[in-house]
């Protein structure tokens, strides 16, 4: 199926901040773009809007001066809705209410021509339950673009149980014409990219009501071993904390209260306060001013350890020795280490499986344990969190932080607990991804592409659980589960299989030509 032809005329519903991003991307995509508010003022700063920013990016070289002023002649403002009738694709970016957008849709049916495709940009209300109001609900379908729209590459098109099939292949060609990549999802709770993150904010909320680390903190851990480009807290700043908590209710409200996503006592004390992030000056740090950095914790600087043994069977012992090597530190590589990372006299280093330092020494019998998070890629992360098992020597401890910062590691000891930041976000983000999949939702690469490009994830969720291995992820998942006692943590199905699969040898080579 093409994509509409660039003379088609696009309405756009909605002069908020997506609602002008959208029509500006039509625009610049070459069709005609008619805007539509309640208010017909607000319809018109938007435009306007549109047309500075086109100005812009002539200034700044993006565009001629040709192409800037034909693309701002192409759109333009109404404040009557009779106005869409001539319209190929209608775009909603209004408030996000069932009843509101219902009636938006009832009222454009009845204007607009039979072959007139309805789309809804909304991020977490059921594609179905809109579709449902109109006499062809087949017409319509998801067109989930992220903000800022002119600029992120991602576009979900949802399907609702009675969207077409030609309503679908005409909005992702549409999608792909306009520049964008499309990907494919159901309508199902917070379609992929809302479900699939709701981890990253809820497992370090999680962690800072606990008292395991500070905000600041963690974030600097998700970016700096995780491989994120923002941590939780900044980037819940950014987007706004009233609306973070909104998909994170709405995707707990929409699975039937289902405990995976139940949003935290943090998140609404804050919404209740007014720190709602960026836009109001306060959320999880302050803005406006001159404003310190936030502190990170981190331990100070230790002596490099004398004796050091470097297991090299895994990834991240080989890493750490090549760390060693690199900064001439002398150690002794051996293999065969239990699952041993390293030691350093008395200390034993192993990789965190979501048990607690203090439960791993009991089942090991090494009362000098520590364990270390997860990270992205051991040979190039600038710091990593460890936890020391409760009966460790003092001198263990810091001869294990001194091995560490001699690899030029920045160091973040945490309370001893069960598992540790980022190892804990990965898992919970890999097992979230392997439910949408086994739901049948979407495909394992619209996964993956959905996490990279809608929130810059490092690394796709389905492609990081096939390089940690599936039973791993469900080896911790378990465990946090037994710590926390809570469905929670459950194992999703597909994963469950995979860990099988793994098991007896089967393991596929790739996830991308299965489901979806």
């Amino acid at each position: 199926m093409s994509a509409l032809p660039p003379a088609s005329l696009v309405a756009v519903v909605g002069g908020g901040v997506m609602g002008s991003g959208i029509a500006m991307v039509a625009a610049s995509a070459g069709h005609p773009v008619l805007l539509y508010d309640l208010q017909p003022e607000a319809a018109q700063r938007a435009v306007d809007g549109i047309r500075n920013q086109y100005a812009k990016l002539a200034a700044r070289g993006k565009l001629n001066e040709q192409q800037a002023e034909a693309a701002a002649s192409r759109v333009s403002a109404t404040g009557s809705l009779s106005d869409l009738k001539g319209a190929a694709l209608v775009i909603e970016a209004i408030v996000e209410r069932l009843d509101a957008k219902q009636a938006l849709f009832r009222e454009l049916e009845a204007l607009v021509a039979a072959d007139c495709l309805f789309a809804s940009n909304t991020s977490s209300i059921s594609i179905t339950s809109i579709a449902a109001a109109l006499q062809q609900p087949g017409r319509l379908a998801g067109m989930h673009f992220f903000n800022p729209a002119p600029q992120m590459a991602l576009v979900e098109i949802v399907s609702g149980m009675a969207s077409s099939e030609q309503t679908l292949k005409t909005l992702g060609a549409t999608a792909r014409a306009w520049g964008k990549t499309a990907v494919s999802t159901r309508s199902a709770p917070g379609f992929i990219v809302n479900r699939i993150a709701r981890p990253f904010y809820s497992e370090n909320l999680r962690l800072a009501q606990e008292g395991a680390a500070d905000y600041a903190t963690l974030d600097a851990l998700l970016r700096e071993c995780g491989g994120f480009r923002m941590g939780p807290f900044e980037l819940m700043d950014l987007i706004g904390l009233d609306i973070n908590l909104a998909v994170s209710q709405s995707v707990w409200q929409a699975t039937f209260l289902d405990p995976r996503y139940t949003p935290t006592l943090i998140q609404q004390e804050m919404v209740n306060a007014g720190w709602l992030g960026r836009k109001s000056g306060r959320g999880y740090y302050r803005y406006g001013g001159e404003q310190p950095p936030p502190a990170v914790q981190c331990e100070p600087p230790q002596p490099w350890p004398v004796a050091i043994t470097v297991y090299t069977d895994s990834v991240a012992g080989q890493e750490l020795a090549r760390r060693l090597q690199h900064n001439g530190v002398i150690f002794n590589c051996d293999t065969g280490g239990d699952g041993c990372i390293a030691s350093a006299g008395d200390a034993r280093l192993y990789l965190s499986d979501g048990r607690s330092a203090s439960c791993r020494a009991l089942d090991s019998g090494h009362a000098n344990l520590v364990l270390l998070d997860l990270a992205l890629d051991y040979g190039h992360a600038a710091r990593l969190a460890i936890q020391a098992a409760a009966g460790i020597s003092p001198h263990a401890r810091d001869a294990a932080i001194g091995l560490l910062q001699a690899a030029g590691l920045q160091v973040t000891l945490l309370p001893d607990g069960a598992g540790l930041p980022v190892l804990r976000t990965v898992v919970m983000l890999v097992n979230e991804a392997c439910d949408v999949l086994g739901q049948g939702h979407a495909s394992a690469h619209d996964i993956d592409t959905a996490m990279r490009l809608g929130v810059n994830y490092p690394c796709g969720p389905i492609a990081w659980g096939e390089q940690l291995g599936f039973g791993t992820v469900r080896s911790v998942l378990r465990h946090l589960a037994d710590s926390y006692g809570e469905d929670r943590y459950r194992v999703a199905p597909l994963l469950e299989q995979l860990h099988f699969a793994e098991r007896c040898g089967q393991r596929p080579a790739s996830l991308y030509h299965q489901r979806g």
